[in-house]
């Protein structure tokens, strides 16, 4: 521990934001990192407890040793620093700009105070780690002769494909899109990750042997039993994309929109794409759902020039403090407010969506539904709070219920793959739990499509624990 009385002397700081009317004229990354002498202030502020929650069930799902990074920023140490989080995080780069950062609710100094500043540090340590040349290729010293293919390029299949390729087998990466990274690349705006993060992790995995195949929709292209056929093993990281619906009256209305329509096409258009893009300029805008993915409409939406944003969400206000049914050190239940939100937006709660009203074109013009109660797990209608408001967009933002089943799974279920009760791809067939198996012998999944929709850090984590399963399996020569 650096300086024990650090957590005393230091109050937090936040990373230094471009002002919200200026950020909004463009799409680039608008948060600065750290500078030294405030990092390792930062840094000082670890109380190198005793148990570190920070990290763990509690916390970091991909188990960053976060004492250890923090004491090395506090001493100035900053190589020493990358190499510890390069341990155990492929991409901390990602993380550090999309994480919701439950290692900072886990702090122990988050009980009495503002928690240290963990995901900033770390977003710090890898940005300095870039420039610095620090992050180089690291190829196998040999070569296993086997052959894995990894479905789907998100965090899950890139840290899987990584990991495999540096323990010595040939990896192959195919993506149904036209570039590598999933809902990286087509879910999250550059303002929050600009894709060049990406596209340098990329040349580095090149250069230690992972090959990238896109615009390859496997169980389209390329069938189930072709995949089977070719490769010694093949891992599951396709993702949750079938998103909630609302089926409602006048769902069908043009400009109603599922939320990843709307945000992809705006990423291909922002990456140079030559594409017609749903427009929110001089629109009345409605984002139906509280999470990320409608944050992020709210603030592509401001970058159009919309005339007016809304966010509505069925569920009632958050507490402004941590709620007493999420007690330290579980990730508490509380009301957030995202850099989207700051740019402008009227957000909504306990808030039923009834319909859609149209014009004699089939074109949205107003939303209308009422305000809500929660009764014995229904929520029901709250009379003489009925509302209609104008809406020229309406963006669906409500979550995705399961994997994508037309092609690639419906393939494997002919297989004999298994899926759980929610439409998952059941993984959990190996000779002890957490070993990432499915019911079809070599197959493997991680990250969402196994999970469900989930946090970026935890894509990462189930596609390395995967990796090491795989690894074993190939390794050994035997089914797991």
């Amino acid at each position: 521990m650096g300086k024990p009385t650090g957590f005393l002397e230091f109050k937090k700081e936040y990373l230094q934001k471009i002002e919200p009317k200026e950020r909004v004229k463009n799409y680039k990354e608008f948060e600065k990192p750290f500078s030294e002498a405030v990092a390792k202030d930062q840094g000082a502020r670890c109380m190198d407890c005793g148990i570190p929650f920070c990290h763990g069930d509690t916390g970091c799902p991909v188990d960053n040793l976060i004492p250890e990074f923090n004491d090395f920023v506090f001493r100035g140490r900053w190589k020493e620093a990358w190499e510890n989080l390069s341990k155990t995080n492929n991409f901390p780069e990602f993380t550090g700009r999309l994480c919701p950062a439950p290692c900072e609710s886990a702090c122990t100094l988050g009980i009495i105070e503002p928690p240290v500043s963990i995901k900033s540090i770390e977003r710090t340590i890898i940005d300095r780690a870039w420039e610095e040349g620090w992050v180089i290729p690291q190829p196998p010293t040999s070569k296993s002769g086997k052959k894995v293919a990894v479905v789907g390029s998100g965090p899950a299949g890139l840290a899987a494909g990584q990991q495999l390729a540096r323990a010595g087998h040939t990896v192959t990466i195919f993506e149904k899109n036209d570039r590598i990274g999933g809902l990286l690349r087509y879910g999250i705006p550059d303002f929050k990750m600009e894709k060049r993060h990406i596209d340098r992790r990329m040349k580095q995995m090149e250069a230690e042997g992972v090959t990238f195949k896109t615009n390859v929709n496997v169980g389209v292209d390329i069938t189930a039993k072709q995949l089977l056929a070719d490769f010694d093993s093949v891992v599951l990281a396709c993702g949750s994309e079938v998103p909630r619906d609302l089926p409602v009256e006048g769902r069908k209305n043009k400009g109603v929109h599922f939320a990843m329509d709307f945000l992809s096409k705006n990423n291909k258009h922002v990456a140079g794409d030559d594409i017609e893009i749903i427009n929110a300029k001089d629109k009345h805008v409605i984002v139906i759902g509280g999470g990320d993915t409608g944050s992020d409409c709210v603030g592509t939406s401001n970058r159009h020039g919309a005339k007016s944003v809304t966010q509505i969400e069925l569920f009632p206000e958050p507490p402004k403090e941590r709620d007493a049914s999420t007690p330290w050190p579980l990730y508490p239940k509380m009301l957030r407010t995202s850099t989207s939100h700051e740019e402008g937006v009227s957000r909504k709660w306990a808030v039923s969506t009834m319909g859609f009203k149209s014009n004699d074109k089939g074109e949205v013009t107003a939303i209308y539904g009422s305000e809500v109660k929660e009764e014995n797990g229904k929520f029901i209608p709250v009379p003489g709070t009925e509302f209609e408001w104008p809406a020229d967009l309406v963006f669906l933002a409500m979550g995705f219920v399961n994997p994508v089943k037309e092609g690639l799974i419906a393939d494997l279920q002919k297989e004999g793959m298994e899926l759980d009760a929610r439409g998952n791809v059941k993984a959990d067939f190996g000779t002890k739990p957490g070993s990432f198996a499915t019911s079809v012998p070599k197959v493997y999944a991680c990250g969402d499509v196994r999970r469900g929709q989930s946090l970026i850090v935890w894509a990462i984590s189930e596609g390395r624990k995967c990796a090491d399963q795989v690894h074993q399996y190939l390794t050994s020569d035997q089914e797991t």
